[in-house]
């Protein structure tokens, strides 16, 4: 008897879970930056949020988590439950890179969330301050080698952090890194010449630079950008083997059941595709994914290759947290 009413429960739970998944959402969603307001990630939720909850029919909420370089706002989300209204927009930093930064993780992205899709790739612009005389990456190369430069990033295991790491390996020079609680802080104070540079994406530093704020001098990108002319290439100014370039995307907790996964992967497909998300990315030099880099299974296998990648790049250049 206890048998069949327990058998009885568990299925009346299995039938009722599916139900429960097509009613979804039916109250805000929220959305968890890793990182402090003002960067670029940060950025690119709220144009792209804001389109997914029109679709969605409800609001999308921004929730700015920072510290230690985009941990303590993943393992929020790994953390929650897994209803499809608390996710995360992270980068190819916090999803993939912090795996090798941070042994003791208290979270795995290959193992801890569940992918809902790519949402863009954005070339990376190194910018000076207009307080440091740098006018030019010859210049920038030429001030490192006197160790005298202060480079500001987001925190470790940031995309900032990482473009830094990997430009200073490449060029073999030394600078004084200073971390802040993300990009937002950082790029304030390199306006402010607290710190000399920053390496950030096209996203905050178009803005910066075409409003005078900083000085953009070279940009991760196979051909100058129509949105920068008048600044050059890393392979154009010297540095031709520096060609980081930054992906960014959504996930969920893991456990999310697979028809919340597939509306919200409905729900950034239609918000790629609607023109004024179309035209903010132009503006802002950020890529929308190609077919053949959409959907959860896809940012799954990104996230897997580029553990991988990123550690074997960490690694090498002795990079490690405690």
């Amino acid at each position: 008897m206890l048998r069949a009413i327990a058998a009885g429960l568990l299925s009346g739970l299995v039938a009722a879970s599916p139900a429960w998944a097509e009613t979804y959402p039916v109250r805000p969603v929220t959305m968890v930056v890793p990182y402090a307001a003002g960067g670029t990630t940060d950025v690119l939720t709220r144009i792209v949020g804001q389109a997914m909850g029109a679709d969605l029919g409800q609001s999308v909420v921004v929730e700015n988590v920072g510290g230690a370089g985009g941990t303590m706002g993943t393992l929020r989300v790994a953390r929650s439950e897994p209803d499809g209204y608390t996710l995360n927009f992270g980068n190819m930093g916090s999803l993939a890179a912090n795996v090798t930064l941070y042994p003791k993780l208290r979270y795995d992205p290959r193992k801890d969330l569940a992918p809902i899709g790519l949402v863009a790739t954005v070339p990376m612009v190194l910018s000076v301050s207009n307080a440091s005389g740098i006018r030019d990456l010859p210049g920038f190369v030429a001030r490192l080698r006197q160790g005298d430069l202060k480079l500001g990033h987001a925190g470790i295991g940031a995309t900032s952090h990482l473009a830094a790491l990997a430009f200073l390996s490449e060029t073999g020079t030394k600078a004084t890194l200073v971390a802040y609680r993300g990009s937002g802080p950082a790029i304030n104070d390199l306006a402010a010449g607290v710190v000399d540079a920053v390496f950030d994406q096209t996203v905050t530093m178009i803005p910066m630079h075409t409003g005078g704020n900083v000085r953009a001098i070279a940009v991760s990108n196979s051909a100058r950008l129509p949105q920068l002319p008048d600044v050059p290439t890393f392979a154009e100014a010297g540095v031709p083997r520096f060609d980081l370039t930054v992906w960014n995307a959504i996930a969920a907790p893991k456990d999310t059941p697979p028809q919340i996964v597939a509306r919200l992967e409905d729900a950034l497909g239609k918000a790629l595709a609607d023109p004024t998300v179309r035209a903010r990315f132009d503006e802002l030099a950020a890529l929308p994914p190609t077919p053949d880099q959409v959907g959860a299974a896809e940012l799954g296998r990104l996230i897997e290759r580029d553990v991988e990648r990123l550690g074997r790049l960490l690694r090498e250049a002795g990079v490690k947290t405690e």
